[in-house]
Protein backbone atom coordinates (compact mmCIF):
# COMPACT_ATOMS: atom_id res chain seq x y z
CA UNK A 1 0.00 0.00 0.00
CA UNK A 2 1.44 3.34 -0.92
CA UNK A 3 2.27 5.81 1.87
CA UNK A 4 0.80 8.63 -0.14
CA UNK A 5 -2.50 10.03 0.97
CA UNK A 6 -5.22 10.20 -1.59
CA UNK A 7 -6.70 13.58 -2.22
CA UNK A 8 -10.39 14.01 -2.92
CA UNK A 9 -11.31 16.98 -5.02
CA UNK A 10 -14.87 18.16 -4.44
CA UNK A 11 -16.79 19.80 -7.19
CA UNK A 12 -19.22 22.64 -6.43
CA UNK A 13 -22.12 20.13 -6.63
CA UNK A 14 -20.32 17.75 -4.22
CA UNK A 15 -19.72 20.58 -1.78
CA UNK A 16 -23.37 21.59 -1.77
CA UNK A 17 -24.40 17.94 -1.26
CA UNK A 18 -21.97 17.71 1.68
CA UNK A 19 -23.56 20.81 3.14
CA UNK A 20 -26.81 18.86 3.62
CA UNK A 21 -24.99 16.36 5.83
CA UNK A 22 -22.73 18.60 7.86
CA UNK A 23 -25.48 20.01 10.12
CA UNK A 24 -25.91 16.48 11.56
CA UNK A 25 -22.48 16.65 13.13
CA UNK A 26 -21.60 18.44 16.34
CA UNK A 27 -19.21 20.93 14.83
CA UNK A 28 -19.69 24.07 12.83
CA UNK A 29 -18.09 24.99 9.56
CA UNK A 30 -16.94 28.56 9.17
CA UNK A 31 -17.09 29.67 5.56
CA UNK A 32 -15.79 33.07 4.43
CA UNK A 33 -18.65 35.32 3.38
CA UNK A 34 -17.30 35.68 -0.16
CA UNK A 35 -17.11 31.91 -0.63
CA UNK A 36 -20.52 31.41 0.97
CA UNK A 37 -22.04 33.93 -1.43
CA UNK A 38 -20.54 32.13 -4.41
CA UNK A 39 -21.67 28.62 -3.44
CA UNK A 40 -25.13 29.54 -2.19
CA UNK A 41 -26.31 31.64 -5.07
CA UNK A 42 -27.06 30.57 -8.64
CA UNK A 43 -24.30 31.14 -11.19
CA UNK A 44 -22.10 32.84 -8.60
CA UNK A 45 -24.34 35.88 -8.20
CA UNK A 46 -23.53 37.52 -4.81
CA UNK A 47 -26.24 37.33 -2.18
CA UNK A 48 -27.35 40.86 -1.28
CA UNK A 49 -26.93 41.79 2.38
CA UNK A 50 -30.19 42.32 4.28
CA UNK A 51 -31.52 45.84 3.92
CA UNK A 52 -31.35 48.03 6.98
CA UNK A 53 -34.74 49.05 8.28
CA UNK A 54 -35.26 52.77 7.67
CA UNK A 55 -35.01 54.79 10.85
CA UNK A 56 -38.09 56.72 11.91
CA UNK A 57 -37.71 60.50 11.70
CA UNK A 58 -36.51 62.16 14.89
CA UNK A 59 -39.03 64.41 16.63
CA UNK A 60 -37.92 67.86 17.71
CA UNK A 61 -40.19 69.86 20.02
CA UNK A 62 -39.43 73.58 19.70
CA UNK A 63 -40.62 75.70 22.60
CA UNK A 64 -40.80 79.47 21.96
CA UNK A 65 -40.50 80.94 25.45
CA UNK A 66 -43.07 83.22 27.12
CA UNK A 67 -46.16 84.43 25.20
CA UNK A 68 -49.54 86.04 25.91
CA UNK A 69 -49.55 88.10 29.08
CA UNK A 70 -45.88 87.16 29.68
CA UNK A 71 -43.66 89.23 27.33
CA UNK A 72 -40.38 87.95 28.74
CA UNK A 73 -37.51 90.41 28.46
CA UNK A 74 -38.13 93.80 26.85
CA UNK A 75 -35.34 95.68 25.09
CA UNK A 76 -34.76 99.42 25.27
CA UNK A 77 -36.50 99.82 21.91
CA UNK A 78 -39.56 97.93 23.15
CA UNK A 79 -38.62 94.69 21.40
CA UNK A 80 -40.26 91.82 23.31
CA UNK A 81 -38.67 88.44 23.88
CA UNK A 82 -41.93 86.55 23.26
CA UNK A 83 -42.09 87.97 19.71
CA UNK A 84 -38.42 87.44 18.90
CA UNK A 85 -38.34 83.79 19.98
CA UNK A 86 -41.64 82.93 18.31
CA UNK A 87 -40.35 84.33 15.03
CA UNK A 88 -37.04 82.42 15.32
CA UNK A 89 -38.89 79.22 16.23
CA UNK A 90 -41.28 79.48 13.27
CA UNK A 91 -38.35 80.13 10.94
CA UNK A 92 -36.54 77.11 12.36
CA UNK A 93 -39.60 74.96 11.81
CA UNK A 94 -39.92 76.18 8.23
CA UNK A 95 -36.31 75.16 7.52
CA UNK A 96 -36.73 71.78 9.19
CA UNK A 97 -40.03 70.89 7.51
CA UNK A 98 -38.07 70.26 4.30
CA UNK A 99 -35.96 67.58 6.02
CA UNK A 100 -37.49 64.10 5.89
CA UNK A 101 -35.34 62.86 8.77
CA UNK A 102 -36.80 65.30 11.30
CA UNK A 103 -40.36 65.98 12.41
CA UNK A 104 -41.08 69.30 14.09
CA UNK A 105 -43.70 70.39 16.59
CA UNK A 106 -44.03 73.65 18.48
CA UNK A 107 -45.47 74.23 21.92
CA UNK A 108 -47.03 77.41 20.57
CA UNK A 109 -47.46 78.87 17.10
CA UNK A 110 -49.00 82.15 18.13
CA UNK A 111 -48.87 84.74 20.89
CA UNK A 112 -50.42 82.80 23.78
CA UNK A 113 -49.42 81.89 27.30
CA UNK A 114 -48.51 78.30 28.18
CA UNK A 115 -47.46 77.25 31.67
CA UNK A 116 -44.02 75.77 32.13
CA UNK A 117 -45.50 72.47 33.30
CA UNK A 118 -47.66 72.26 30.19
CA UNK A 119 -44.66 72.86 27.95
CA UNK A 120 -42.82 69.97 29.59
CA UNK A 121 -45.91 67.76 29.26
CA UNK A 122 -46.24 68.54 25.55
CA UNK A 123 -42.70 67.33 24.92
CA UNK A 124 -43.19 64.26 27.09
CA UNK A 125 -46.56 63.26 25.61
CA UNK A 126 -45.22 63.67 22.08
CA UNK A 127 -42.29 61.40 23.01
CA UNK A 128 -39.94 63.97 21.52
CA UNK A 129 -36.34 62.99 20.85
CA UNK A 130 -35.25 66.50 21.83
CA UNK A 131 -36.97 69.44 23.55
CA UNK A 132 -35.50 72.82 22.67
CA UNK A 133 -36.72 75.95 24.45
CA UNK A 134 -35.80 79.21 22.67
CA UNK A 135 -35.24 82.47 24.59
CA UNK A 136 -33.65 85.92 24.31
CA UNK A 137 -33.53 87.01 27.93
CA UNK A 138 -32.10 89.91 29.88
CA UNK A 139 -28.99 89.77 32.07
CA UNK A 140 -28.10 91.74 35.22
CA UNK A 141 -24.97 92.90 33.44
CA UNK A 142 -25.89 94.80 30.26
CA UNK A 143 -22.52 94.05 28.70
CA UNK A 144 -23.39 90.33 28.57
CA UNK A 145 -24.18 89.28 25.02
CA UNK A 146 -24.17 86.26 22.74
CA UNK A 147 -25.77 82.85 22.47
CA UNK A 148 -25.65 80.35 25.33
CA UNK A 149 -27.14 76.90 25.97
CA UNK A 150 -28.42 75.53 29.28
CA UNK A 151 -29.15 72.06 30.58
CA UNK A 152 -30.89 71.04 33.79
CA UNK A 153 -29.03 71.07 37.07
CA UNK A 154 -30.30 71.33 40.64
CA UNK A 155 -27.41 73.69 41.31
CA UNK A 156 -26.75 76.51 38.85
CA UNK A 157 -23.37 76.63 37.14
CA UNK A 158 -23.00 80.32 38.00
CA UNK A 159 -24.85 83.39 39.27
CA UNK A 160 -26.02 84.48 35.82
CA UNK A 161 -27.52 81.04 35.10
CA UNK A 162 -29.25 81.06 38.48
CA UNK A 163 -30.66 84.57 37.94
CA UNK A 164 -32.03 83.66 34.50
CA UNK A 165 -33.57 80.41 35.78
CA UNK A 166 -35.29 82.20 38.67
CA UNK A 167 -36.68 84.79 36.26
CA UNK A 168 -37.99 82.13 33.88
CA UNK A 169 -39.50 79.98 36.64
CA UNK A 170 -41.19 83.01 38.20
CA UNK A 171 -43.43 83.31 35.13
CA UNK A 172 -45.64 80.52 36.50
CA UNK A 173 -45.58 81.69 40.11
CA UNK A 174 -47.08 85.09 39.28
CA UNK A 175 -49.88 83.30 37.42
CA UNK A 176 -50.74 81.25 40.49
CA UNK A 177 -49.04 78.02 39.40
CA UNK A 178 -46.32 77.37 41.95
CA UNK A 179 -43.96 74.95 40.23
CA UNK A 180 -42.06 74.29 43.43
CA UNK A 181 -44.97 72.43 45.01
CA UNK A 182 -44.01 69.36 43.02
CA UNK A 183 -40.26 69.63 43.57
CA UNK A 184 -40.12 66.46 45.68
CA UNK A 185 -41.79 64.45 42.94
CA UNK A 186 -39.53 65.99 40.32
CA UNK A 187 -36.41 65.24 42.37
CA UNK A 188 -37.48 61.61 42.68
CA UNK A 189 -38.07 61.33 38.95
CA UNK A 190 -34.66 62.82 38.18
CA UNK A 191 -33.08 59.93 40.06
CA UNK A 192 -34.59 57.51 37.61
CA UNK A 193 -32.30 55.95 35.03
CA UNK A 194 -34.30 57.40 32.15
CA UNK A 195 -33.82 60.91 33.50
CA UNK A 196 -30.10 60.35 33.85
CA UNK A 197 -29.83 59.16 30.30
CA UNK A 198 -31.90 62.08 28.98
CA UNK A 199 -29.75 64.57 30.85
CA UNK A 200 -26.55 62.92 29.66
CA UNK A 201 -27.76 63.19 26.07
CA UNK A 202 -28.71 66.82 26.63
CA UNK A 203 -25.22 67.57 27.93
CA UNK A 204 -23.65 66.12 24.78
CA UNK A 205 -26.11 67.97 22.55
CA UNK A 206 -25.25 71.20 24.34
CA UNK A 207 -21.52 70.72 23.75
CA UNK A 208 -21.90 69.82 20.08
CA UNK A 209 -24.44 72.56 19.42
CA UNK A 210 -22.38 75.34 21.00
CA UNK A 211 -19.21 74.27 19.19
CA UNK A 212 -20.94 74.29 15.81
CA UNK A 213 -23.10 77.41 16.19
CA UNK A 214 -20.14 79.39 17.52
CA UNK A 215 -18.56 79.28 14.07
CA UNK A 216 -21.17 81.66 12.67
CA UNK A 217 -22.84 83.38 15.66
CA UNK A 218 -21.58 85.35 18.63
CA UNK A 219 -21.37 83.28 21.82
CA UNK A 220 -21.69 84.38 25.42
CA UNK A 221 -18.56 84.03 27.51
CA UNK A 222 -18.69 80.44 28.85
CA UNK A 223 -21.69 79.59 26.66
CA UNK A 224 -22.31 76.12 28.14
CA UNK A 225 -24.22 76.55 31.40
CA UNK A 226 -26.75 74.79 33.61
CA UNK A 227 -29.48 75.74 36.08
CA UNK A 228 -32.73 74.47 37.58
CA UNK A 229 -35.04 75.56 34.75
CA UNK A 230 -38.56 74.22 35.26
CA UNK A 231 -39.07 73.87 31.52
CA UNK A 232 -36.15 71.41 31.31
CA UNK A 233 -37.55 68.99 33.90
CA UNK A 234 -38.92 66.32 31.59
CA UNK A 235 -38.05 62.92 33.09
CA UNK A 236 -37.27 61.22 29.81
CA UNK A 237 -36.79 63.81 27.06
CA UNK A 238 -33.34 65.35 26.50
CA UNK A 239 -33.95 69.08 26.97
CA UNK A 240 -31.92 72.21 26.33
CA UNK A 241 -32.67 75.92 26.65
CA UNK A 242 -31.08 78.24 24.11
CA UNK A 243 -30.58 81.94 24.76
CA UNK A 244 -30.13 83.40 21.27
CA UNK A 245 -28.86 86.61 22.86
CA UNK A 246 -29.78 89.20 25.50
CA UNK A 247 -32.27 91.98 24.85
CA UNK A 248 -30.66 93.83 27.76
CA UNK A 249 -27.62 94.31 25.51
CA UNK A 250 -27.91 97.03 22.85
CA UNK A 251 -25.88 95.11 20.27
CA UNK A 252 -27.83 91.86 20.70
CA UNK A 253 -31.12 93.73 20.63
CA UNK A 254 -30.11 95.48 17.41
CA UNK A 255 -29.22 92.14 15.79
CA UNK A 256 -32.32 90.25 16.96
CA UNK A 257 -34.55 93.10 15.80
CA UNK A 258 -33.60 92.37 12.18
CA UNK A 259 -35.65 89.68 10.35
CA UNK A 260 -32.58 88.84 8.27
CA UNK A 261 -30.55 88.08 11.39
CA UNK A 262 -33.39 86.07 12.95
CA UNK A 263 -33.50 84.02 9.74
CA UNK A 264 -29.75 83.49 9.97
CA UNK A 265 -29.75 82.18 13.54
CA UNK A 266 -32.82 80.05 12.81
CA UNK A 267 -31.11 78.44 9.81
CA UNK A 268 -27.85 77.92 11.70
CA UNK A 269 -29.59 76.29 14.66
CA UNK A 270 -31.81 74.15 12.44
CA UNK A 271 -28.83 72.89 10.47
CA UNK A 272 -26.87 71.88 13.55
CA UNK A 273 -29.86 70.24 15.23
CA UNK A 274 -30.40 68.06 12.15
CA UNK A 275 -26.80 66.85 12.38
CA UNK A 276 -27.07 66.14 16.09
CA UNK A 277 -30.40 64.32 15.79
CA UNK A 278 -28.88 62.15 13.09
CA UNK A 279 -25.85 61.28 15.18
CA UNK A 280 -25.17 58.32 17.49
CA UNK A 281 -26.31 60.41 20.46
CA UNK A 282 -29.93 59.43 19.78
CA UNK A 283 -29.41 55.77 18.88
Amino acid sequence: MSGKRSCVVLTRRDFLRLGKVLPLFSFSLVIPSRVFAEISSPRGVPVPSPKKKPRAPRLLMIDPGHGGHDPGAIGSSGLMEKDVVLDISLRMAEVLFANQNVQVRLTRKEDRYISLGERVKLGHDARADLFMSIHADSAPNKTARGLSVYTLSQKASDELANAIAERENYADVIRGVDIYKSDQDVAAILCDLAAQRANNTAQKVKAGFVKAVGKSWCLLERPMRSANFAVLRSPDVPSILVEAGFLSNAKDESILKQPKQRQKIAAVMAGEIVKLLGSHLFD
